[in-house]
């Protein structure tokens, strides 16, 4: 028995597929958004987070200052990285994620975790604030290779 050929339509949705939910689609409504807030005088909207960016913030925030996740499960400490960068990249003050954020202690010997620090940040590449909010200091991040010898960071704070 033959197989039967595809229809156009077929075809058509299996070549193009959805881009509504593509991150380039998404930044490209944001910055419309924002560019016809500013070319209509609406020029404070500019600064504003569209409503799901907003929303998504505010969940973050209060996963941390809860310590889990949607409320299900606690937050492990690459979890509180991930969340921390995340709001920085939204434009959130450290100073507010730490008002929200208890700071963890760190019990493991820095000369045990200067490794996992090197190739964690490695791999995710988190802004050394971050590190902060899970017990590592400026001292462990610079034997990591965080940071330079020469440059001041805030993450002693």
């Amino acid at each position: 028995m033959k197989a039967r050929a595809k229809t156009a339509k077929a075809r058509n949705t299996e070549e193009r597929p959805n881009r509504r939910g593509s991150p380039e689609a998404i930044e490209k409504r944001r910055i419309a958004r924002v560019f016809n807030d500013v070319l209509a005088g609406r020029g404070a909207a500019a600064n504003k987070l569209d409503g799901r960016t907003e929303k998504r913030r505010q969940r973050l925030l209060k996963e941390l200052e809860a310590g889990r996740a949607r409320g299900a499960r606690e937050l492990k400490p690459t979890d509180i990285l991930q969340r921390v960068q995340e709001l920085m990249d939204l434009g959130e003050p450290l100073s507010s994620i730490r008002k929200v954020t208890k700071i963890r202690k760190n019990t493991v010997p820095p000369e045990a975790i200067v490794s996992l620090v090197a190739r964690l940040h490695h791999a995710y590449s988190f802004r050394p604030e971050v590190y902060r909010f899970v017990g590592i200091g400026e001292d462990v991040l610079r034997a990591a290779g965080v940071l330079d010898d020469g440059k001041r960071s805030r993450a002693k704070r």
